[in-house]
C-alpha cells in the first residue's frame, strides 16, 4: 500500500513531506525543554547533520513530561515558557518543531507553534485528546501505547478521521514484554502501514527499560543502532529519536537518550538503507513486498 503523505511545515520554515517515494524524515532533540541556549544549540547541529545527509528534519523536544515515575523528577520547563522556546528555534533556524501535549486544552497552544502535534503513548486512546489534536487541523504524530498491538491502532486512526483530520503519523515505540522490559515487533511497521498512512520508528523509547532503576526507567542505547537499521529496511518513513549532547546530564531520559555524537553515523547508515528499501519498493509500486 502507498502510504498517504503526511506534509509538515508552514509559512518560512522548511517544508517536510513524510510518506512512500519522499525522502527519509529525522523527528528528533532533547526529550524536555531545558533552556533557550541548549535548544537552539541542539536543533542547529541536528540540522547540520540532516543536511550533511539529505535527510529532511523536525526539532522535537517537549514542554511537560507529565508521565515521570517520581513526582521528583523533572517535570517540564511548562507551556508558556517551553513554546516561547519552540517558537524561537523554528523562527531562528527555519525548521519545523514538535511537541506533545496531555491535556485536552493544551492542543490548540501547542498547535499555534507547532508544525506538528503528539499524542503521547500512553494517551494514544484517549478519546478527549485525539479529539482535541485533531479539531487543530495540525498533523499528528500518534505514539503506539506500549500496551498497544499494532493493529488496533487503527482505532484510534479513526477516531482522529472521525472529528476531520487526515494529517496522521504512526510511530512504534516498543511493546511490554513483562515488567521493565520492552520488544520491538518491527511487523507493527508494516501492519501499522496499513492504515493508508505513513509509519515512524521511535528508537530510543524502545530500548528504554521502564523504571527499571526504582524511580527512573533504565535504557539499553547500545541496541540503538541495531534497530535502527532494521527499522529502516523493514518499512519505516521516518525515525524518532530524543538526542542530547551530554546524556548524563540531560534533565529527562539520561538513560535512553542518543548521545550527539552517534548522530551522524546512524542517520547516515539508516538513510543506506532507507533509499535501498525505497528502491526495491518502488520496482513493485507498492510500499510492501508480497
Amino acid at each position: 500500500m502507498k502510504s498517504k503523505i503526511v506534509k509538515v511545515g508552514y509559512g518560512k520554515v522548511n517544508k517536510v513531506e513524510i510518506g512512500f517515494g519522499k525522502r527519509l524524515t529525522f523527528i528528533g532533540g532533547p526529550c524536555a525543554i531545558e533552556s533557550l541556549d541548549h535548544s537552539l544549540y541542539m536543533a542547529e547541529k541536528i540540522k547540520k547533520i540532516c543536511e550533511t545527509q539529505k535527510i529532511q528534519f523536525i526539532f522535537k523536544s517537549c514542554f511537560n513530561k507529565d508521565s515521570r515515575s517520581s513526582v521528583k523528577s523533572f517535570n517540564g520547563i511548562g507551556i508558556d515558557e517551553g513554546l516561547e522556546i519552540l517558537q524561537k528555534v523554528r523562527n531562528k533556524l527555519e525548521v519545523p518543531v514538535i511537541s506533545d501535549f496531555s491535556i485536552p486544552s493544551w492542543a490548540q497552544p501547542t498547535a499555534d507553534v507547532c508544525d506538528i502535534i503528539q499524542i503521547p503513548a500512553y494517551l494514544c486512546r484517549q478519546t478527549s485528546i485525539l479529539e482535541a489534536a485533531a479539531k487543530t487541523m495540525r498533523p499528528i504524530n500518534i505514539k503506539k501505547g506500549q500496551f498497544m498491538s499494532p493493529w488496533n491502532m487503527k482505532n484510534s486512526v479513526k477516531k482522529i478521521e472521525f472529528f476531520g483530520n487526515k494529517n496522521i503519523l504512526l510511530t512504534e515505540r516498543g511493546t511490554f514484554m513483562g515488567y521493565n522490559m520492552l520488544v520491538n515487533d518491527l511487523r507493527s511497521l508494516p501492519i501499522m502501514n496499513e492504515t493508508g498512512y505513513p509509519v515512524c520508528y521511535d528508537a530510543t523509547h524502545s530500548i528504554q527499560m521502564p523504571t527499571s532503576m526504582g524511580n527512573i526507567s533504565g535504557g539499553q542505547r547500545e541496541y540503538i543502532p541495531y534497530l535502527v537499521r532494521a527499522a529502516a529496511a523493514g518499512g519505516l518513513h521516518a525515525i524518532f529519536m530524543e538526542v542530547h549532547n551530554n546524556p548524563s546530564k540531560a534533565l529527562s531520559d539520561p538513560n535512553t537518550v542518543l548521545n550527539l555524537k552517534y548522530l551522524k553515523k546512524i542517520l547516515e547508515q539508516a538513510n543506506i538503507l532507507f533509499k535501498m528499501r525505497q528502491k526495491i519498493y518502488k520496482s513493485y509500486g507498492q510500499d510492501n513486498v508480497e
